[in-house]
């Protein structure tokens, strides 16, 4: 078995998305930063990959199996052995995860940029495994809480953090269907749209609404956050990191 060793990580949890998973080079100061003293490394096949990186289902048995208890987080001069953790390559992407001791990739992490070729040159020699898993009836469900990749494609951090925001408000709106309200949020995203909004119905409004945000990014999905979100502690909370943040960058 292939090992790597000293790998940092930066943990994002629950993410069933890959594109939430930020890359090395979004990674913020604030962010906490964890180095795993000793992983397994596997060398996997594609669509097992994508499985994994896009969703939080059950890992194969075999997969476990094989990295049970193989992993050791070191803090201070305490080395602790870690149930399920590893790192996963295709060949062209590789991808940190801990199951937490559950069997699902609960936490993920992408690499720093030398410890990805590290791990590109090490597998140059093997072939990749399947453990396994064949795709039979999976297929990956996207909806407003988990936007498909190319409703996030080209866009920042921050910026794909305050869409999922907007998707978030945009959620709790659909499941209040007040059509006031909704009449009222769609003018706000799109004010042309004033004279003929008061005659549409529910659906109609939230369709409207819903594909205008859900489509790219741009000032307007900034200003639109900023209005939507107050009031709401949750989510003005998060808008708030979000606008702190792109305060610290601007300056640094």
């Amino acid at each position: 078995m292939m090992y790597l060793h000293d790998v940092w990580v930066n943990w994002f949890e629950s993410e069933e998305n890959g594109y939430q998973v930020a890359q090395y080079h979004e990674w913020r100061k604030e962010d906490k930063i964890e180095v795993i003293d000793q992983t397994p490394l596997l060398y996997i096949k594609n669509h097992l990959f994508e499985y994994i990186e896009n969703d939080l289902q059950e890992l194969p048995a075999s997969l476990l199996d094989t990295i049970y208890k193989r992993s050791f987080m070191r803090k201070g001069q305490t080395r602790n052995v870690v149930d399920y953790s590893c790192v996963i390559t295709n060949g062209f992407e590789s991808l940190a995860i801990d199951t937490i001791g559950y069997s699902i990739p609960v936490r993920k992490s992408r690499l720093i940029p030398r410890q990805e070729q590290l791990v590109y040159d090490m597998i140059k020699s093997a072939k990749p495994q399947g453990f396994g898993f064949k795709l039979r009836n999976y297929q990956k469900d996207y909806h407003i809480l988990s936007m498909p990749p190319e409703q996030v494609r080209g866009l920042t951090r921050r910026e794909r953090e305050i869409k999922q925001i907007l998707m978030l408000a945009l959620d709790q709106l659909r499941t209040a269907g007040n059509l006031e309200e909704l009449r009222y949020w769609l003018t706000e995203w799109d004010p042309k749209q004033y004279a003929v909004i008061r005659f549409l119905n529910v659906d109609e409004v939230w369709e409207k609404l819903f594909n205008g945000v859900k489509q790219g990014y741009s000032e307007n999905h900034e200003a639109f956050c900023a209005k939507i979100v107050r009031g709401q502690p949750f989510l003005e909370k998060l808008w708030i990191l979000e606008k702190e943040h792109a305060q610290d960058t601007s300056k640094s």
